[in-house]
């Protein structure tokens, strides 16, 4: 990871992109592992693309929440965030997440400098105020709920029945900006997706908002987190603090305003990669507070589904929680960043199952992919030596094939664009399909035994363009494996790098591109 712009900033566009940060009261599990692996298909892709992106994501610290469960585990608060951090960075290692930025909100010395200046920036807006105030508070969301808003007396999110708390805190002023959010939402300024959750937001701003508490009393919170400002006795509500990340990993309120100026303000789009039960910290909270201290909002906000286990809810209760380490481990980063892209429709709840996780290797990655690439190589190895050229009239052939692979990269751009992960890998399937059925009906075999040796340099080097594409579009959602397919067809260009003509390439059969692995 680095936090350094490149050496020359070029007229490329340039994009912040970020997950949540997620709390560190447990280990990671398979559900933010989604997140994870949509958010780095989209810097992959914008990257591919041309864009300079600035990828961040971190460890919300700072919370109630982390000081119950060190307690349940009788360790220090430092130790069990110190502990959980270190294997929410592990999973991003572990999936090939190239973020470029992790923020820890208890352990960086800048985001506590930008969280203030934060706060007092909006003060000096006069939109931050002190008073008294009662409520039921669900530690889990870290929210205060009216009774209207329990189901059945119990927290929707986390089905817990609240705790009654009184205390006085400090709130900001969100109903001042009730009228601007909705105009953000109506202009296009900021776009929520998919259009349910930004009906959903629309609705929330239209009956009417609250001022809410940015500040918790420092008893209550054990002395756990940020200082108010000129306020010890209070520290920063976990919402406040959290949501700053997203500019203090950027330099906001230190000494360097480079990565700021670039990526924020500056930028051609500002971009979070968040799950449903906190859109409205991100869809509200969070552009107001921005608004308030004179700051850009976000351009773009995608909201994802859950993800069930064996179609249950993951909970501590259930003992479901599956750490997605030891998935990756058993078949590869890019087994389960497939099966969480292309099983799991991109913005609704979906489920992750063990047999549906093997299947998915064995048959669509295994069966198919590799199948593909296995027999296409074998097949240049034994008519053409290895060494494959392109025919001249090649650019004039008009087979179903071909216009299906030309088409691809296009197709899959669009769905990329539209945070339609499930439909971009369906697309390059279909495609692979297409050319398993070529190479039943053309017969290579049958060319090489008779001769026709025009016909097959055709076949061969059709099948190879077809895999060539292939490995340029599944670069963003399977980019291990698009480099070693990219590897075995002798590509001299980095699969990033724009699809360019060929004129003749060395491949490498060599080891499956899908190894078997056994089943438990």
């Amino acid at each position: 990871m680095t936090n350094a712009l490149p050496d020359q900033i070029t007229d490329k566009p340039r994009r912040f992109l970020s997950t949540a940060i997620p709390y560190v009261n447990a280990a990671p599990h398979i559900g933010f592992a989604l997140e994870l692996v949509q958010a780095d298909c989209l810097a992959r892709f914008y990257r591919q693309r041309g864009e300079w992106v600035f990828f961040q994501g971190g460890t919300d610290e700072n919370s109630i929440k982390n000081v119950q469960a060190a307690d349940a585990a009788s360790l220090p608060v430092e130790k069990l965030v110190e502990q959980n951090a270190q294997r929410f960075l592990a999973l991003a290692e572990k999936l090939n997440i190239s973020n470029n930025s992790f923020v820890r909100t208890s352990a960086s010395a800048q985001h506590r400098i930008g969280v203030e200046r934060l706060w007092k920036s909006c003060c000096e807006a006069g939109d931050i105020y002190k008073r008294a105030y009662s409520g039921l508070y669900c530690v889990g969301c870290e929210q205060f709920y009216k009774p209207g808003d329990l189901a059945d007396g119990r927290c929707p999110e986390h089905g817990t029945e609240p705790e009654s708390v009184v205390e006085e805190n400090w709130f900001f002023r969100l109903s001042r900006y009730q009228d601007r959010l909705s105009d953000l939402l109506n202009n296009g300024t900021m776009q929520i997706v998919p259009a349910a959750r930004a009906n959903e937001v629309r609705a929330w701003i239209s009956g009417g908002l609250e001022d809410f508490s940015i500040s918790r009393s420092a008893a209550r919170a054990r002395g756990w987190g940020i200082p108010v400002p000129d306020d010890p006795d209070q520290v920063i509500y976990v919402w406040f603090d959290a949501l700053g990340n997203y500019i203090t990993g950027l330099g906001y309120g230190g000494p360097s305003a480079e990565n700021l100026s670039a990526y924020w303000a500056d930028s051609a789009a500002r971009e979070h990669v968040i799950g449903k039960g906190i859109s409205r910290f991100h869809a509200l909270y969070w552009p107001a507070i921005l608004m308030s201290a004179g700051l850009n909002v976000p351009s773009r906000i995608f909201v994802h589904g859950y993800v069930t286990v064996e179609g249950r809810k993951i909970g501590k209760s259930a003992g479901n929680a599956i750490d997605p380490v030891p998935l990756a481990n058993q078949m590869g980063a890019d087994a389960l960043r497939y099966y969480l892209l292309r099983h799991i429709r991109a913005s609704e709840d979906g489920d992750f199952s063990q047999s549906r996780f093997q299947q998915a290797y064995t048959a669509e990655l295994g069966g198919q992919l590799g199948n593909l690439v296995h027999r296409t190589l074998k097949m240049i190895e034994a008519y053409r030596g290895g060494l494959l050229s392109c025919p001249s009239d090649f650019s004039l052939t008009e087979d179903r094939l071909k216009r299906s692979v030309d088409r691809l990269a296009t197709v899959v751009a669009n769905h990329l664009e539209d945070f339609a992960f499930d439909r971009a890998l369906e697309a390059v399937w279909l495609v692979i399909a297409e050319a398993n059925r070529y190479v039943a009906e053309e017969e290579p075999w049958a060319l090489a035994k008779a001769g026709e040796a025009h016909k097959l340099d055709l076949c061969l080097f059709s099948l190879f363009h077809a895999l060539r594409v292939v490995a340029y579009c599944i670069y963003p959602m399977l980019p291990e494996t698009s480099e070693k397919l990219a590897t075995k067809l002798g590509l001299p260009i980095n699969v990033t790098d724009p699809i360019e003509p060929v004129a003749s390439v060395r491949v490498a059969a060599g080891l499956p591109l899908f190894p078997a692995v056994a089943s438990d």
